[in-house]
């Protein structure tokens, strides 16, 4: 392909990119800033009292959006339980927010992995998700003690990045 060909694909694909974007309700790019305080939230869990941001103040929290029907959160759902596990006593809480799922899935997944999360909220609306720019399963969160998003990652991680971002938000 000549250069001209080059730079007519770069602005079809430049024009297809603006095209999907203005598709894309302005609250899904509404995502967590780096740097920036986590919006607060307080969902129903499978059983007993709501899970909030705001029970986890001045603890590191890795905030993990999941669904049972996401391959993606299927594989990491392993090394999320170990890395909580390993993390705990530094006082990091991990909390599973089970996006849009079918009743009773979240519990299921729980089982299913041996508790990864050490808390579980249900977003059957959908409404916390779309604060945290839940556009597509998973979606990673990493706030530090003083509620400060450290770390925001849409899509899967592997264990060493996951790892990572659990350090920088336990610093």
């Amino acid at each position: 392909m000549d250069s001209a060909g080059v730079l007519q694909n770069v602005r079809f694909s430049a024009a297809a990119t603006a095209f999907a974007l203005a598709l894309v309700p302005a609250a899904a790019l509404a995502v967590p800033r780096v740097g920036q305080p986590a919006p607060a939230f307080s969902l129903p869990a499978p059983a007993g009292k709501p899970v909030s941001l705001d029970g986890f103040k001045g603890k590191a929290v890795y905030v993990n959006f999941f669904a049972s029907w996401c391959g993606p959160c299927n594989a990491e759902a392993p090394s999320i339980g170990k890395l909580r596990a390993k993390y705990a006593k530094a006082g990091l809480q991990v909390v599973g927010i089970d996006e849009l799922d079918a009743p009773g899935q979240a519990a299921a997944f729980q089982k299913k992995y041996d508790d990864p999360y050490g808390a579980v909220a249900i977003d059957q609306s959908g409404e916390v998700g779309k604060r945290y720019g839940a556009i597509a399963m998973p979606v990673h969160v990493f706030i530090d003690r003083r509620g400060v998003v450290k770390t925001y990652r849409i899509g899967e991680m592997d264990p060493g990045q996951i790892e990572t971002a659990i350090k920088d938000a336990l610093k």
